[in-house]
Formats: structure tokens, C-alpha cells, sequence
């Protein structure tokens, strides 16, 4: 959220962002008119109140001279009544002018490529991509035909786009939420902790899911309580309206949650499989850093992501979203796409951004900095990884002629050892 003084000041300057970002201007024209209309209502106020205040002390002099006060009475109840019927006026242009300011994206990064979908810019790829002596297989036909992942059953439960895993799968999922977690508080230094999956309104309005994005959560019927489209929302939210040191940041956090998104608009979107479920589980990475190291911190939390897939053995490119492409509290964005040969194309697995001190002007999130002023710190955060999206990439990646996924070395100890998983290993389903 930008600062009112900030948008007057800078009305080009948002222009511009709003064109970068392919979306109309026209809120910000609009701003302007009510801004203006603010300032007159305001200095008319001020100049009733004025003479509101020197006609008390004329009043005054009257009553001590004995002088018939009686038209300068009536001049007071016409002012004061002016004043009373501009409040409701002056309100309703301050809170028009709020839901503007609500409404306006972040700053776009100078290093952001433009263009909308479709413009991202190759970054670095890394791994081979393998070539099978078959035609591989989707990971959902992988897991349908050995009953390991099972749609339909979970379809019937609880409708389109969840899924059952079961036996080695499920346990192969556990595994890499287990070597997630651990690479990154072990090797990459952070803390880890585990939030709550359900959060009032405030906590989406800090973090820019609220108030436009609402479409895309589960709210909970009756309550000011949504499901966590991802745990950015309660780890960035745990210090809301707090003030840290400065010899405190940077600030790193890591979170395994279970995630929840209706998926508005995303009709005929990657229906298949675990690509986009209204249920899925995530790693997440979250830094509060000083302002100052900011974009070299989405370099560092990018490359914690990336040490993931390179541990694993998952070929991923890197790409730099373009302005068009950009989340609303975004400034610069890099996604990691891993490589599916099922489907024959990449898919994101990672999305990893520097959101400035959007976040944490509508979280109130400062640190104490030089003389002891508070100071807006800047917010980061990144999938690391997606883990449903993971374990279809292994599936695909590792998959062998006969149905059975071989397990990745790094994945073994957190599987007892187990060498592969599939039907040959002795893992099919009980056939009723």
C-alpha cells in the first residue's frame, strides 16, 4: 500500500506503473478528482470553523456590551450547521479516496522486463532433460494405473481438483516436505515454525489478498476467517504492528502449510492432476530485511528454492515475470518451472518475489532505525517448494518403463531406503 502523500507527489510515476502492468489508469484519474475535491472540503471546513471561532469572541464582546447579539447567533447556527452537513460529505471522499489507494499495485522493479504472459525472460536452465526409450507417462496416469494417486475417490469426497495419495506416494510426499525443511533451516539458515492454517481479514489485507482478491479464497461462513491460500499470509502477519531492531534483520522464516485457493478463473487450467488442486502443500520462505538488501535477499531466497530442485535432480529453467505478469504486491518476481516430460513442457514450481515495503505498510511492520524513528522494513517470500507440484515432477522425471518411479538419492533416507515405488515394489491397492 502506497503512502497518500507518496501517490500525490507521484501521480506520473504511478502512470507508468499502471501502464507497465497492461492495467487501466483510470484510477488514478479518478484519485485525483477526489483528491482535489478532499482539499477544497477540507479548507472550507477550516474557513468555517475560523469564523465559527471569531464570531464566539465577537459573541463575547456583545454580551459584555450589552448589544442585541441575536443576528450573530443565527450566523453561528448557519455555520455550525454548514459544518455538520460537510462532515458525511468529507467522509465519504476520504474512504473513496482509501479504497483507491487500496486498489493501486505495487512499484514495478526497473529490471522487470515488460510485456503481459507469455513474456517472461530466460534467466539460466539447469539439469538434462532425459530422454526416455518410451513415451512417458503423465504423473496422474503414472499414479492412476498403480493406485497410488487416486482422483476419482477423492472426487467423490470432495469434488474436482483434490486428490488421495496412498502408500509410497503419500509417503514420498511426507519425504520431501521433510528434505525441504530441513535443507532450509539447516543449510540455509532459517527458523522454522509452524502457523495457523486459518486467518482473520486483516491478515490478508496486509499481505494484498484482500480487499481484491477475495474471489480466489475459502472464506468460512459467519466468520471473519478464510483457509490460507499460503502460508506468506499468517508467517508475514506475525509481526503486524510490530517494531523490530534493525540488529535483528534480516529476519528469515520457513513454513510447511497445507494451502487452499478456490482457483477463480483458472477454468480448463491444468485440470489434471496435482498442478492446480484447491488443496495442495507448501514449503514457504519469508524475509524481513532492511530496505538496503532487499533485491540481493530474492537473489539468496531464490537460490534456497533452486538448491532444492538441484538436490532433488529436476530440471527447471528461471524466468523474470514481466510487469504484465506481476502479483499486486510485487515489485520483481522470479519463477522457477520445472521441466515435466509427461506433459512436454514446464511448469512453475517456485514463485519468489521482493514486495518492498508494500507488505509492510499494510501490516505496519517497521524497524527501529537511525535516532529511533520507525521505518517500514521491506518483505520477501518464496515457494520452496510447492510440494504437489514436487512430487508430480518426480513421478514424471523418475519414472520407469514398468510403471514404478525410482526414488531420488536424496529423498531415501527420509523413505527408509526404498529404492523405487510402484506396483512391482509391492505397493498396489487393495482391489475391492
Amino acid at each position: 500500500m502506497h503512502d497518500l502523500k507518496f501517490v500525490r507527489e507521484n501521480l506520473e510515476v504511478l502512470k507508468a506503473t499502471l501502464a507497465r502492468r497492461l492495467m487501466d489508469p483510470a484510477p488514478l484519474g479518478r484519485f485525483e478528482g477526489l483528491d482535489a475535491r478532499r482539499r477544497e472540503l477540507l479548507r472550507e471546513s477550516e474557513e468555517l470553523k475560523a469564523r465559527r471561532n471569531r464570531a464566539n469572541d465577537e459573541m463575547a464582546a456583545l454580551k459584555r456590551s450589552g448589544a442585541d447579539a441575536s443576528g450573530l447567533l443565527a450566523e453561528m447556527k448557519d455555520v455550525a450547521a454548514r459544518v455538520k452537513a460537510m462532515e458525511p460529505e468529507i467522509d465519504r471522499v476520504e474512504e473513496e479516496e482509501r479504497e483507491l489507494l487500496r486498489s493501486i499495485p505495487n512499484l514495478v522493479h526497473a529490471d522487470v522486463p515488460d510485456g503481459g504472459e507469455g513474456s517472461a525472460r530466460l534467466e539460466a536452465e539447469w539439469g538434462e532433460r532425459q530422454e526416455f526409450p518410451f513415451k512417458p507417462l503423465n504423473h496422474w496416469e503414472l499414479g492412476g494405473a498403480s493406485g497410488l494417486l487416486d482422483l476419482p475417490r477423492a472426487a467423490k469426497i470432495a469434488g474436482a481438483r483434490f486428490a488421495v495419495l496412498f502408500g509410497g506416494l503419500a509417503r514420498m510426499n511426507r519425504a520431501i516436505i521433510s528434505l525441504m525443511l530441513d535443507m532450509h533451516t539447516l543449510e540455509h539458515g532459517y527458523r522454522e515454525c509452524w502457523p495457523p492454517a486459518i486467518v482473520n481479514s486483516k491478515s490478508l489485507f496486509g499481505t494484498g489478498q484482500l480487499p481484491k482478491f477475495g474471489e480466489d479464497l475459502f472464506g468460512l461462513k459467519g466468520t471473519d476467517m478464510y483457509l490460507i491460500p499460503t502460508a506468506e499470509v499468517p508467517v508475514t502477519n506475525l509481526y503486524r504492528d510490530e517494531t523490530l531492531d534493525e540488529a535483528e534483520l534480516p529476519v528469515s522464516l520457513c513454513a510447511y502449510t497445507p494451502c487452499f485457493r478456490s482457483e477463480a478463473g483458472a477454468a480448463g487450467k491444468d485440470t489434471r492432476g496435482l498442478i492446480r488442486m484447491h488443496q495442495f502443500d507448501k514449503v514457504e520462505l519469508v524475509k524481513f530485511v532492511h530496505p538496503g538488501s532487499s533485491f540481493d535477499e530474492l537473489e539468496s531466497l531464490t537460490s534456497h528454492a533452486e538448491a532444492v530442485l538441484r538436490r532433488i535432480g529436476l530440471p527447471y529453467r528461471k524466468v523474470t515475470l514481466p510487469a504484465g505478469d506481476l502479483g499486486f504486491s510485487s515489485s520483481k518476481t522470479y519463477d522457477l518451472e520445472v521441466w515435466l516430460p509427461g506433459a512436454g513442457t514446464y511448469r512453475e514450481i517456485s514463485s519468489c518475489s521482493c514486495f518492498t515495503d508494500f507488505q509492510a505498510r499494510r501490516a505496519n511492520i517497521r524497524f527501529k532505525g537511525r535516532g529511533g524513528k520507525g521505518v517500514f522494513l521491506h518483505t520477501l517470500n518464496g515457494s520452496g517448494l510447492a510440494v504437489g507440484r514436487t512430487l508430480a515432477a518426480v513421478m514424471e522425471n523418475f519414472q520407469n518403463e514398468d510403471g514404478t518411479v525410482t526414488v531420488p538419492e536424496a529423498l531415501r533416507p527420509y523413505m527408509g531406503g526404498a529404492a523405487s515405488i510402484g506396483v512391482p515394489a509391492g505397493d498396489a491397492p487393495a482391489r475391492g
